[in-house]
């Protein structure tokens, strides 16, 4: 048998433009273009007004199921099944050789092409003896070629959610005798991969983080991880899709005092004051911004961060109530510790001048039920507040907003 025959070319227009793979649930945009639901619904949720494919602005964010393409997806995945049990196990033995051999990039491809084919063939690739090890095998050896070390995180990324896989990823990854050879290879497509890649990478590694000791291990100082992480969404700025997946594996480890200190020292404060202040920041990656900010605030080094950022508060008070309950709730957090808990003069000031009783109001009118801890929050905040107005020049909105709303007012 040859060894490209279990490669079954796919029409190009099945598939989803976003993640490549097979659609399988095709939906069409306005523009016309179809896409896979999941992908497009996500891509929609980070905040675009654009159609990924032709970069024109929606006029409507509504899509429709294409049926009629959904009908030929099936029809064709019917035509084109699974291989037998014999030839599948043979392809994969040929593919571990090649790896073995020191040749991985002749068969990268056609794992990851197979690997996108469907949830079949990516279960059969997660449970086969050996193919896993073999994988990240790869990531241990030096000097690999960034295109090879590509192809391995794009499999790992689309076998993730297969039974089994996350377990074995952890100790392959984290408690190997080798486990600090696969870290450069991680920095190595962070800092010279494709958009796809990196984020791939981020997918991976949060998901081996199962417990505190690989959180400790992936963040530790000696690996350099961090700061290539804070250096990435520094230069890409404006990436929200990558940001998004970086924020989820910041908060995933961010579990000790010193890994939150190196976060504040590298300036994370900064960054994350940055991108909530961006008008094109997607509304998950203020949330996650918010989750962090309320996260290093618990120690010394983010409190003087915080203290000491310019536009921090201000874009913290703008927030409120605009992102979701979740990032009410951090941002609420992280006021109350500043103002109340640690009596920060300079964060009183910053928030009184944003109209920051106004909004604490407001968050107070939402927050219903006694014992409230966000109401209760809100009550304190106001109380310290007040007093800031008073050395604020020309603040009077407090003043005018109580007069109107007594029915808000905390007891």
């Amino acid at each position: 048998m040859g060894r490209d025959e279990l490669c079954i070319t796919v029409p190009s227009l099945f598939h989803c433009p976003i993640s490549l793979d097979v659609m399988n649930s095709p939906v069409s945009l306005c523009t016309g273009v179809s896409y896979d639901r999941s992908s497009i619904q996500h891509w929609l949720d980070s905040g675009h007004d654009t159609c990924p494919a032709t970069m024109q602005v929606l006029s409507s964010k509504d899509f429709v199921p294409n049926l009629t393409l959904r009908r030929l997806i099936n029809l064709w995945t019917s035509s084109n099944s699974s291989p037998s049990t014999a030839e599948f196990e043979e392809k994969v033995m040929a593919w571990i050789e090649e790896i073995n051999n020191a040749k991985p990039e002749r068969c990268l491809d056609s794992i990851v092409e197979f690997a996108s084919r469907g949830e079949v063939n990516r279960s059969l690739l997660a449970s086969f003896d050996g193919f896993l090890e073999t994988i990240v095998g790869v990531l241990g050896i030096n000097g690999m070629q960034i295109r090879v070390l590509e192809s391995v995180v794009r499999i790992l990324s689309l076998i993730l959610l297969e039974n089994g896989v996350k377990e074995k990823l952890h100790k392959l990854i984290l408690k190997s005798s080798s486990n600090s050879s696969c870290l450069p290879s991680f920095i190595s497509i962070l800092r010279n991969g494709s958009l796809e890649s990196k984020i791939a990478c981020f997918t991976v590694l949060e998901s081996v983080t199962s417990n505190n000791e690989s959180k400790r291990f992936i963040a530790g100082v000696e690996n350099n991880f961090l700061p290539v992480i804070i250096h990435l969404i520094k230069i890409d700025n404006d990436i929200q899709e990558l940001h998004d997946v970086v924020l989820s594996f910041l908060i995933a480890v961010s579990v000790t005092r010193s890994i939150k200190s190196q976060l504040v020292q590298l300036g994370i404060v900064e960054v994350l004051s940055n991108m909530m202040s961006s008008k094109n920041a997607a509304i998950s990656v203020v949330e996650k911004s918010l989750k962090i900010l309320s996260i290093v605030c618990s120690c010394a080094d983010g409190q003087s961060a915080l203290s000491g950022d310019q536009k921090c508060a201000g874009a913290i008070v703008e927030r409120l109530m605009k992102v979701s309950k979740t990032a009410t709730e951090d941002a609420m957090v992280v006021l109350w510790s500043m103002c109340c808990l640690f009596r920060d003069e300079k964060v009183v000031e910053k928030v009184a001048r944003s109209n920051g009783v106004t909004k604490v109001l407001l968050v107070m009118q939402s927050e219903v039920g006694e014992g409230n801890c966000v109401r209760r929050m809100c009550g304190d905040l106001i109380k310290v507040l007040r007093r800031g107005c008073k050395n604020v020049g020309g603040f009077s909105g407090a003043v005018s907003y109580e007069t109107k709303t007594t029915h808000i007012m905390p007891c």
